[in-house]
């Protein structure tokens, strides 16, 4: 709880920090007719945590309860959980949000990736991840323990692209142990000057939960190509 508490808190603060001692402050909008800056503060508070929780795509609380767990934990009264409960109850909560969100996404890459599978060419690995080569190579493999130097293009099912390390002129090195567990597992099939092409189910990718401009749940597309491997001490 203390963490969900801190994100909004900055969330405040920064509000608060924007104005500037000794200057001014206007706006268009005219303040709502409240007694003390107490109770102004009180309802900017309460806008503030209702929107940062509504991009959380929370939509529906019991705003009673709501009402209270604050009056409890400002009035020093007994809470009717502790912070280590109120965490893992939050954590279920955004868990079974994101997996209805997801849900959608998640059967698409499952449809996509059942047909993908039997296609000439496609192998699949025991833990489900899809590859097929494109270039074999024929220098060195990576282990888990060692960093590679790659160039790489990833779209989604539809074919639209999220990341392209060709776009930005130069490929990337990284630790194989650093990445997501689709890469790991695929990059250590290849030789260096190898290029393949990995079809990642959303367990072998970001998970079930939003990661950027990746929607949560899901499949990913990668050709990659292996440029060097560098071994670790």
């Amino acid at each position: 709880m203390k963490k969900v508490v801190l994100i909004f808190l900055s969330a405040v603060l920064v509000n608060v920090t924007n104005a500037q001692p000794g200057k001014t402050t206007t706006t268009k909008t005219p303040l709502p007719v409240l007694k003390n800056i107490t109770d102004s503060a009180s309802y900017a508070i309460g806008i503030s945590v209702a929107n940062f929780y509504k991009q959380q795509g929370i939509k529906n609380l019991n705003t009673t309860l709501l009402s209270k767990a604050i009056n409890d934990v400002l009035g020093g009264k007994k809470v009717l959980m502790d912070d280590a409960t109120a965490n893992s109850c939050m954590n279920d909560y955004m868990t079974r949000l994101q997996a209805q969100k997801s849900k959608g996404t998640i059967e698409a890459g499952q449809k996509f990736l059942a047909q993908n599978k039997l296609k000439t060419g496609v192998i699949t690995t025991a833990s489900g991840l899809q590859y097929e080569v494109i270039t074999e190579g024929t220098g060195e493999k990576p282990v888990a323990a060692d960093s590679v130097t790659c160039h790489y293009r990833g779209t989604f099912i539809d074919g639209n692209g999220f990341d392209n390390s060709y776009d930005r002129g130069q490929p990337i090195t990284f630790a194989l142990r650093g990445v997501i567990p689709g890469w790991t597992e695929g990059l250590q099939l290849m030789s260096v000057g190898s290029k393949y092409k990995f079809y990642v189910p959303y367990t072998l990718g970001y998970g079930a939960f939003d990661y950027m401009s990746i929607p949560g749940g899901s499949a990913l597309i990668f050709e990659v190509e292996l440029l060097a491997v560098k071994k670790n001490p």
